[in-house]
C-alpha cells in the first residue's frame, strides 16, 4: 500500500502527518518505508534521524549535437515543447534548464545527429531510521526540474507493506509526480482562507488523478467551518483533526516527532493510521 500525504500549500504539517503515520505504522508491527519526494527542501530526516547508507547521483539526460552531422533541418526545435533545443541561423542550441530529457530530438533527428547525455541535478540518499526505511532526494540548488529526482526516489522504493511517501506542496508537475500510483492520498489542510483556497485546488488535482484521498484538518480548533462544511458537501471525509496545541509546535522546532514527545498523539495517529485503512476502498 502506498500512501501519499499531500497539500494544496507549505506550512499545514503534512511532513508532520508523513513522519509520525510511518512511526506509528512501524510500531503497529507493519514493514513501512518513508520516501521524502519534497527534494527542494526535504526535512523528513530532522524527525526520523536515519542513517544514511547509499548517496547516489541523479542525472537528466540532455541532448548534444554533433555539427558533423546536423542538417539544420529543424526537426528537433518543431518537436521540442519547451524550447530547449532551437535553431538559430547556421547553429543548433541547447538550454540544459529547460530540457524535460523526453528523447524526442534525438528521435526526429534524420541525421542522427543528437545523442543523449547525463547531467546530474541531485542526489539520492538511502538508509534507515531504525525499522523505518528511508530514502529522499535532494535536488541541486539552482535545478529546476524536480520530477527526474522524484522518479529516482520512487524508483528506489522498497518492497514493503506500507510505503508513506512525503509529497511537495501544491498541485504542479512534481507533486503529480509524487502522488500518481499511489493507493490514498491524503491532503493536509489547516482551517485558514489560504489552506482552504488551496485544498480546493488539491481536491480538483486527486480527482483529475481519479486518487481515493481523504482530508486531515491540523491546526484545529481556528475557525475551520469553511474547510468542514466544503469537506462535508463533497463527500470527503475527514480522517483526522490535530489540535491548534502549542506543545506540538514546541516539539516540532527541537525536530521532534509529536508521536514520540507527546504520548496521547501516538494513539491520535494510531486512529489516523486505522481511518486511512477504512477509507481507501472508494475513488472520491
Amino acid at each position: 500500500m502506498q500512501i501519499a500525504i499531500a497539500s494544496g500549500k507549505g506550512g499545514t504539517g503534512k511532513t508532520t502527518v508523513a513522519t509520525n503515520l510511518a512511526y506509528v505504522a512501524s510500531r503497529g508491527g507493519h514493514h513501512v518505508a518513508y520516501l521524502d519526494c519534497d527534494v527542494e527542501e526535504p526535512n523528513g530526516h530532522i524527525f526520523l534521524n536515519p542513517q544514511i547508507t547509499d548517496r547516489r547521483p541523479v542525472a537528466s539526460p540532455v541532448p548534444q549535437v554533433d555539427a558533423a552531422k546536423c542538417t539544420l533541418c529543424g526537426k528537433c526545435g518543431e518537436i521540442c515543447r519547451f524550447s530547449a533545443i532551437v535553431r538559430v541561423g547556421k547553429k543548433v542550441l541547447v538550454y540544459p534548464e529547460l530540457c524535460h530529457g523526453c528523447g524526442g530530438c534525438s528521435l526526429v533527428c534524420p541525421a542522427d545527429a543528437i545523442r543523449e547525455a547525463p547531467r546530474e541535478i541531485g542526489v539520492l540518499e538511502i538508509g534507515s531510521a531504525g525499522p523505518i526505511e528511508f530514502a529522499q532526494g535532494v535536488l541541486h540548488i539552482g535545478q529546476p526540474m524536480s520530477p527526474p529526482v522524484i522518479r529516482a526516489v520512487k524508483a528506489m522504493a522498497p518492497r514493503s507493506e506500507l510505503t508513506v511517501i512525503d509529497a511537495p506542496p501544491g498541485t504542479s508537475c512534481p507533486v503529480i509526480e509524487a502522488v500518481s500510483r499511489a493507493d490514498f492520498v491524503i491532503l493536509v489542510t489547516e482551517p485558514t482562507p489560504f489552506g482552504f483556497h488551496d485544498l480546493k485546488l488539491a481536491v480538483e488535482m486527486v480527482r483529475i488523478l481519479h486518487l481515493p484521498f481523504g482530508v486531515v484538518i491540523n491546526r484545529a480548533g481556528l475557525d475551520g467551518a469553511d474547510v468542514r462544511s466544503y469537506c462535508t458537501a463533497q463527500r470527503i471525509p475527514v480522517l483526522a483533526e490535530i489540535p491548534d496545541d502549542r506543545r506540538l509546535a514546541e516539539a516540532y522546532s527541537r525536530g521532534q516527532m509529536a508521536a514520540v514527545a507527546l504520548p496521547e498523539y501516538e494513539a491520535a495517529f494510531t486512529r489516523l493510521w486505522k481511518s486511512v485503512e477504512q477509507a481507501r476502498g472508494g475513488v472520491q
